[in-house]
């Protein structure tokens, strides 16, 4: 038998099957248990009519009419059962409570439109003909006198029709009402819960997203960091151990290599300096440029939304990298100076480059420059006093930039400096953000070589241009 609606309360609301049966709710058992009592009452007075009629005792009139009234307690569990009792005991004259009862809990169930459209239309068949016997046997023995009016004419059946659907529409009609209002509220809570988990989906989606923004943001801000300080402090490390080395021997050679200590100094301070003024600027957001003048400002945020400012911070510190490389900062041009600074510091490098030299994308050009300067920094680091060949090439649609270094001189002392080992894994970073391909790794002659390649047709300056006008 199909489900009908036995397990949800008066609002359609769907509840757990406790103790109570096939009843969702104290209440529906006690509106079930006093219906059918009353059903049950009615049905044992009207089966002392049926007990003198069918000659039978009246004891058994009245304990059949107890029981076909007692069906109504299984209304929400079984009704088409109910409608079906009540049909039967219709040309009993008994069971009205209980036909129009059933007929609006089998509107109002689940069960299927075409068993409800059949159960009713016998329901109604059956009471019309009882209501035509019935009133033909009265009207009968009222104008039993009177010749010219007969019964069976036209009165009878309409006045039938009308006490029919009088008792049978009105319930079904109910109760298609009642059982469509609960489909809509089932319907519409179904949807509430499902916005409720696309938005905590959506929720939790966006913390994710704000959390990879902030890893995003501090990974970047730590290798501009890293870019900036940690060539400048690995050159000033190596001078000053020269310094420490030739001040007794060679004045003027240490008086050199005390300025050169100190140019480096002021250059890396210089870069610190504009990278920290980068991070303290403060991003406008836009409803702070869409207030109108005097009103408060808005309170920082906090959770998920603080990821948004770490988030401008991150790209107005990269747009400021890329402008300070296109107004002639960190790019291929300032190579010759950052190979001779390391020279200064007495390594050997030599600088092969080979291709027509071209603009690129102000991107591509730090990204190319910072390569070479991490990798001349790892010499200074791990290969003291070894000979060092950098290798840039210009090619149609790519630039390419090689430093391989030979084995550690092994009359050389080491320059003792730290490592993080973040150098070549920024690197790599960097050249795979814009598309590229980064390869490093020992040679056969014992030194270490850094290669990578950058794409430059989709940055280059023309192209640039118009994303950034």
């Amino acid at each position: 038998m199909t489900a009908t609606g036995a397990d949800q309360d008066a609002a359609g609301t769907q509840v757990a099957r406790r103790s109570w049966w096939w009843w969702g709710r104290r209440r529906s058992v006690v509106l079930d248990g006093a219906l059918a009592v009353v059903s049950a009452l009615e049905c044992g007075l009207e089966g002392v009519g049926f007990a003198e009629q069918a000659s039978l005792p009246v004891p058994v009139g009245v304990l059949f009419g107890l029981v076909v009234g007692s069906v109504l307690l299984v209304r929400r569990r079984w009704p088409i059962t109910v409608v079906l009792v009540s049909i039967a005991v219709t040309p009993a004259e008994m069971g009205y409570l209980m036909g129009i009862v059933g007929l609006y809990s089998l509107a109002a169930s689940e069960v299927p439109r075409r068993y409800t459209a059949a159960l009713a239309g016998m329901s109604t068949v059956a009471v019309y003909v009882v209501t035509v016997v019935r009133m033909r046997q009265d009207v009968a023995q009222a104008d039993a006198g009177q010749p010219d009016f007969d019964p069976s004419g036209w009165y009878v059946p309409v006045v039938s029709i009308f006490m029919t659907l009088g008792l049978n529409a009105p319930p079904v009609l109910f109760g298609l009402y009642i059982g469509a209002r609960r489909r809509l509220m089932e319907s519409l809570r179904e949807r509430a819960d499902s916005l409720e988990q696309e938005l905590s989906l959506l929720a939790d989606r966006a913390e994710q997203r704000a959390q990879w923004a902030r890893q995003e943001e501090r990974t970047r801000i730590a290798r501009e960091m890293h870019d900036v300080v940690a060539h400048r402090v690995s050159l000033m490390v190596v001078h000053a151990a020269a310094l420490q080395a030739v001040a007794l021997k060679d004045p003027q050679k240490a008086v050199r290599n005390a300025a050169l200590v100190g140019d480096m100094g002021r250059q890396a301070l210089t870069e610190l300096r504009e990278m920290l003024g980068v991070l303290r600027e403060e991003v406008p957001s836009p409803s702070a440029t869409s207030a109108p003048p005097g009103s408060p400002p808005p309170s920082a945020p906090s959770g998920p939304s603080a990821a948004v400012p770490l988030a401008a911070v991150g790209r107005a510190a990269a747009a400021a990298a890329e402008a300070a490389a296109a107004e002639g900062g960190p790019c291929l041009d300032a190579l010759e100076a950052l190979v001779e600074q390391s020279r200064q510091a007495g390594v050997v490098v030599e600088l092969v480059v080979t291709g027509e030299r071209r603009r690129y994308g102000a991107e591509v050009e730090q990204t190319a420059y910072r390569v070479v300067q991490e990798a001349l920094t790892n010499v200074h680091k791990h290969a003291a006093g070894a000979e060092v060949v950098v290798r840039l090439a210009h090619r149609e649609a790519e630039v390419a930039m090689q430093v391989e270094n030979g084995p550690s001189a092994a009359g050389v002392a080491d320059a003792d400096l730290p490592s993080g080992g973040n150098g070549l894994v920024g690197m790599r970073e960097r050249v795979s953000r814009l598309g590229g391909v980064f390869v490093s790794g020992p040679t056969d002659a014992g030194g270490f070589r850094v290669s990578a390649v950058l794409p430059v047709e989709a940055r280059s300056a023309e192209a640039a241009e118009p994303a950034t006008s």
